[in-house]
């Protein structure tokens, strides 16, 4: 499943010409380097969700937060952490709150 996981930039580096607006964005305890191209109006604190490394959206905390929650419930956070968990699926309940979210996300 391709999800994005929400995260709270912490510093943004000096543009430099002819290189992509990059970050350093912490998604849920890990720190990592994440492209901004794609969000300019991003600045320092801002929460954002991030897909393959990439920005693609900026979102509130309270957004940030829900989505956050929903990937933990649903063990989609595995691959962050570098340890996947065998057999986890999906409740009914938890496909319910992920249609919710992301028809959030896309009206």
């Amino acid at each position: 499943m391709c999800l994005a996981i929400p995260g709270r930039i912490k510093s943004i580096e000096a543009p430099r010409t002819g290189h992509m607006r990059m970050g350093r964005v912490e998604m849920g305890g890990i720190v990592k380097e994440i492209n901004l191209q794609l969000v300019p109006e991003a600045q320092e604190n801002d929460y954002v969700l991030v897909h393959v490394g990439v920005a693609i959206s900026v979102v509130d905390e309270a957004e940030a937060a829900r989505a956050l929650e929903f990937l933990q419930q649903m063990n989609e956070l595995d691959e962050l952490y570098n340890s996947p968990e065998e057999g986890a699926k999906p409740t009914e309940e938890t496909t319910r709150q992920a249609d919710a979210i992301i028809n959030r996300m896309m009206s």
